[in-house]
């Protein structure tokens, strides 16, 4: 009877504890951190709508464990990406990192794995400091103040380098250290301006082999001398080369790749002596992306990107023979090989999320290490893109990457968005979409990736055709032809055209609604650059020279008067469709005040301006709560803007 009278007691509550469960709320909560000005709630019926969409994850590969023979992996199961530990094929995700803010870099020191070194900032400001990651916690190592890159380990893994700007806040000086004991660090070399980094130690730690990345089109090697820190150049520095990922055999033999002698990158090896670069392999018409050297120098991994497509191939550089890896169409990053020669990369697709995977470099088995979770839905109804390619008004060929939704379901004439990659130096891939593909599969939207001249993967010459200034707007004008060009297809609404981008995609959005406002409906701009000299004059200091490179020098009277003419925030009176900004209010790239002023002045000429800010984010959305909530909000936006 007793036990009838309690359990009675315990059951008596359940039912309005389930029907106050069961009543759903009317707006889903704004996460603290975003302040949305002019942006309506959300709606609770368009968060549960689209629940399985946002809770797709993915893997990436960041090492080996050369004792355990386990990735490293970074994956996130709450709202940042940690790091975490996977034994074995298809093994559990163990966490090792517990941190508020992102953590996606890691690596354990060779041949011990006695330490594992870490890096991460604070509200995506990528001031990053370096840790020593013991029993669940971050032993901080650097000073915590200045930006600090990790660079790498030296092979005995006694001793790590990295760059800082703690010296001026401006330059990136070289320091080493034995992580195990702090009062090791010490200054090694003394250098002007950023873009520095350790590339690797000579096997015997007498030196290293240093480069100093000046833009997409140039980056410099130099000998660094261990002993008294003395830089000495490597080959002509007049020379307009770019060069990456020097690394050294177990010969001592250094590998890189270079784009001198030819408009692509590819791999070589490099005299230390006279700076002569020699191709080896077979040649290939498209970038050598990246690469990794077996520790018994018995082959070499690379990665060509094919297109936006990425081949996996191992050569053997005693004989020059090449094998080809059979992968489905995709694309590759962080290769790395065990000291035992297995090969681990990340792969992701239209059709499969980011996940890590590894390569027996004798059979080619291809082993499946993650499997992603997709909220529950099968990814492989997502659509597969459609390469389009277009004249430009000069007569360049570009081209860009089209999802359609399904024609069954979607009959007739659709919608469009197209979205600009940023950079400029960069190129849209047809990699995993996560989000995005609820607007091609439930909203019945039309999403095209354009890759406008200046982005990377189809040449040096290519890249550079929008430098400087006076280049900066044709650009803009092929975006113009894309849409002129989509406009005339059959299964396109022109009449219901919208356009975002990010970072430099961002300016590329602010310019399209000033200078085709009458072919977009609406423009969703992220962490956007509105006017290029405030821009040039107040983003970080260790990166504004970088950036001069490539925008223009707002110093030089000629150049400031044109950065100013071709400046958004100049023709801002053009803006007549409606416009989102969002906002990162601690990023060191574009600072705040880009969107600011931008929001203010189409506000002062009485125009629709959405603004979406994360006060602790940075250069785009890192949390989940935020990244959620911003695409909740962006999807009342085209609903409101673009489809009605």
């Amino acid at each position: 009877m007793r036990y009838l009278a309690v359990l009675a007691a315990l059951t008596l509550p359940l039912a309005p504890a389930l029907a106050q469960e069961a009543t759903t709320p009317a707006v889903e909560p704004k996460p603290a951190a975003l302040i949305a000005d002019g942006v309506p709630e959300v709606p609770a019926a368009l968060t549960a709508a689209t629940r399985p969409y946002m809770e797709n994850r993915g893997a990436g590969f960041v090492g080996w464990n050369p004792v355990d023979r386990s990735m490293l992996i970074a994956t996130r199961f709450a709202n940042t990406t940690q790091i975490h530990r996977v034994a074995m094929p298809m093994g559990a995700r163990q966490q090792l990192t517990f941190e508020a803010e992102p953590v996606g870099s890691g690596a354990w020191s060779p041949k011990s794995a006695d330490i594992m070194l870490v890096q991460k900032d604070v509200g995506g400001n990528e001031f990053y400091q370096i840790y020593a990651l013991k029993d669940g916690r971050l032993n901080l190592l650097t000073d915590g103040k200045s930006r600090n890159g990790y660079n790498s380990w030296s092979k005995d893994g006694a001793l790590v380098a990295y760059t800082s700007t703690r010296r001026n806040g401006r330059d990136s000086d070289i320091y080493v250290m034995d992580p195990r004991d702090p009062s090791t660090n010490r200054m090694l070399s003394q250098v002007e301006g950023g873009g520095w980094a350790v590339n690797g130690f000579a096997p015997d730690k007498s030196w290293a082999i240093v480069s100093q990345y000046e833009s997409v089109q140039k980056s410099d090697l130099f000998r660094l001398d261990m002993a008294t820190g003395a830089l000495t150049p490597i080959g002509d520095h007049n020379k307009v080369v770019a060069q990456s990922g020097a690394e050294f055999a177990p010969d001592g033999t250094i590998w890189l790749t270079s784009d001198e002698g030819s408009d692509f990158q590819r791999l070589g090896t490099l005299d230390p002596a006279t700076g002569k670069f020699t191709p080896r392999g077979p040649a290939e018409k498209w970038d050598v992306d990246n690469f990794n050297i077996a520790e018994d120098g018995s082959f070499i991994a690379y990665v060509v990107n094919e297109a936006g497509m990425s081949k996996l191939r191992l050569l053997d550089p005693k004989n020059g023979a090449v094998r080809t890896v059979d992968l489905p169409a995709g694309v590759i990053g962080g290769v790395r090989i065990a000291p035992w020669g297995e090969i681990g990369f990340s792969f992701t697709s239209a059709r499969s999320a980011a996940d890590v995977y590894s390569v027996d470099p004798v059979t080619l088995k291809v082993t499946r290490w993650t499997q992603s979770e997709t909220g529950g839905l099968d990814p492989q109804k997502n659509v597969e893109p459609e390469l389009v390619k277009v004249k430009s008004f000069d007569g360049l060929e570009v081209s860009g990457f089209l999802y359609r939704p399904d024609p069954a379901k979607f009959p007739g004439k659709r919608p469009m968005i197209m979205s600009v990659h940023g950079g400029p130096e960069g190129q849209s891939r047809p990699g995993f979409l996560g989000r995005t593909n609820y607007l091609i599969n439930e909203l019945g939207l039309a999403v095209f990736y354009p890759n406008v001249r200046g982005s990377t993967g189809y040449g040096k010459r290519f890249v550079s055709l929008d430098n400087g200034p006076f280049k900066r707007e044709d650009s803009v004008k092929d975006m113009g032809a894309f849409l002129d060009t989509l406009a005339k297809d059959k299964g396109l609404d022109a009449s219901r055209f919208g356009l975002t981008g990010g970072s430099y995609g961002g300016y590329m959005c602010y310019a399209a609604a000033t200078l085709y406002a009458d072919k977009l409906r609406a423009n969703l701009c992220i962490v956007a650059i509105s006017n290029f000299v405030t821009f040039l004059e107040n983003t970080q200091e260790y990166r504004r020279d970088l950036r001069r490179v490539e925008y223009g020098d707002e110093r030089d009277p000629v150049q400031r008067k044109k950065l100013m003419e071709i400046s958004p925030l100049t023709r801002v009176a053009a803006i007549k469709k409606p416009l989102f900004v969002v906002t990162g209010a601690n990023d060191p790239r574009v600072p705040a005040s880009e969107a600011d002023q931008i929001v203010a002045a189409v506000r002062k000429n009485g125009g629709t301006a959405w603004h979406l800010v994360g006060t602790n984010e940075g250069h785009g959305f890192a949390k989940k709560e935020n990244a959620d909530y911003n695409f909740w909000a962006s999807l009342l936006f085209w609903k409101q803007y673009l489809l009605n």
